[in-house]
């Protein structure tokens, strides 16, 4: 079932919320995410610090802007995003989990504004937002197209929109689903559905058409015999991350 006027896929929804517990175990069902953050925080930093003349080497280089982590889960990205100095409001559309992340920011010392609610409900309070992230959300919700358009709609003119997915290929098949559900068991069975991945040109034809032009996009690539993650500007055959700027 999905809400009307809402990119909210309630299915998709029940499957995170049976989870939320773990959000912050990094040996529990989200392993991957805890074992690809650094990789995603050092793209996000490089890419805000860019469009708004930052030192992304400094300690708070997103002093003073206004970030939207929709799809925020525990809070994985929120607080690292907090720290580095940004006013961060995570939004996310199962209470548990933002029950989890408001109880761990509050452990953490950390100041940041989490939001059981929707991206459509936030743009209907209004938006000016400087950055909005997307983060392993897309492929979960309704209407993927829709929801990049909400996203960018979010943002002031010459905002940042980052959004990570999967790639729909027959390599994405066997790492996130064979490899990180079947065989790793990383993930619960059916967390992915491998035909509602989305390739790097369908979304960044959803970038255009939303109003915000992609400017980079990169893989994250697994390397199963350093057990590392690395960025590659050539490799989005499973994990990408994607920026656009909204016109």
């Amino acid at each position: 079932m999905t809400t009307a006027h809402s990119s909210i896929d309630r299915a998709e929804v029940a499957k995170f919320q049976a989870m939320a517990a773990e959000w912050w175990d990094p040996a529990g069902k989200f392993k991957p995410l805890h074992m690809l953050n650094p990789l995603r925080l050092e793209y996000i930093v490089t890419q805000i610090a860019a469009e708004f003349a930052r030192d992304s080497s400094s300690l708070r280089p997103l002093e003073g802007l206004r970030l939207l982590d929709i799809g925020c889960g525990g809070g994985l990205v929120s607080e690292p995003m907090a720290r580095l100095g940004a006013h961060v409001t995570g939004a996310d559309a199962a209470a548990e989990n933002i029950e989890i992340a408001r109880l761990h920011a509050e452990q953490s010392g950390l100041q940041i504004d989490y939001r059981a609610t929707t991206a459509e409900s936030l743009l209907a309070e209004g938006g000016g937002y400087d950055v909005v992230l997307a983060l392993e959300i897309v492929e979960h919700v309704a209407d993927p197209a829709e929801f990049i358009a909400t996203c960018a709609r979010l943002l002031r003119p010459g905002g940042v929109l980052i959004a990570s997915t999967v790639n729909r290929t027959p390599q994405s098949f066997a790492a996130a689903i064979v490899g990180a559900e079947w065989i790793m068991r990383w993930l619960p069975r059916g967390t992915h559905d491998w035909r509602r991945f989305i390739r790097p040109d369908e979304l960044a034809a959803m970038f255009d058409a939303a109003g915000a032009p992609v400017v980079d996009r990169a893989g994250m690539v697994f390397n199963p015999l350093g057990w590392s993650w690395s960025l590659s500007p050539r490799d989005l055959a499973v994990n990408y991350l994607m920026t656009g700027i909204r016109r």
